[in-house]
């Protein structure tokens, strides 16, 4: 079984490396990597079709590998991640966050729901169904100190940011990255806190294994 993992950020791929270690270490994993991506999107402010194009080629990069299914680990180009999906009906895609929201849906019906990405908090709330309330979260600096390599900070952040998330009933981190301030974030606010990595594993293992 071979799983590609396609990244726009370079903080994404440990992750979801130790989420496959975790909850299921059999398959073998290749990590695509642009994280070029992520800063035209904030240079850009948009997802343009040079972009969806760009991700077009790299799902049938993926598949050309032998992929048996892929998964997008960064959660604000759900357009282009749906254009792939529609390019390849033969191979499993997920987008990162789909497994993650279905967990939370089952849940409850107010999220909490935490970036450190701007354009995530702006794309992703479409793909929730439309019975949620969503509070959505920008944890201010915490990619930054991710960029310098202090992710105590990063975590640190989290958790306070968190403490304005008592009024929910579950809390959804919204990108692979955040995953690392899970335990910080559930001590903060006292909820129950999912993570993409682990809900699209548990999700891709049931879809192929």
């Amino acid at each position: 079984m071979r799983i590609a993992l396609i990244h726009a950020l370079r903080h994404s791929p440990p992750p979801i490396e130790d989420a496959f270690r975790r909850v299921w270490p059999e398959p073998t994993l290749v990590n695509l990597l642009d994280d070029s991506l992520s800063a035209d999107l904030a240079r850009d402010g948009e997802i343009t079709p040079a972009m969806t194009e760009r991700f077009l080629r790299l799902g049938r990069y993926a598949r050309d590998t032998g992929a048996d299914g892929i998964l997008f680990t960064c959660s604000a180009f759900g357009p282009c991640i749906d254009a792939v999906k529609q390019d390849l009906p033969g191979v499993p895609v997920l987008k990162p966050n789909e497994a993650m929201i279905e967990e939370a849906r089952a849940q409850g019906s107010r999220i909490g729901l935490m970036a450190t990405f701007a354009p995530t908090l702006a794309s992703m709330p479409a793909e929730f169904p439309p019975d949620v309330t969503l509070l959505p979260t920008l944890i201010e600096g915490a990619l930054a100190a991710l960029d310098r390599g202090d992710g105590p900070e990063h975590d640190r952040l989290a958790a306070e940011a968190a403490t304005s998330l008592h009024d929910c009933d579950v809390v959804a981190l919204a990108q692979f990255s955040l995953a690392r301030a899970a335990d910080a974030v559930a001590a903060a606010c006292a909820k129950p806190v999912l993570t993409t990595p682990d809900s699209a594993v548990r999700k891709l293992r049931a879809l192929l294994a």
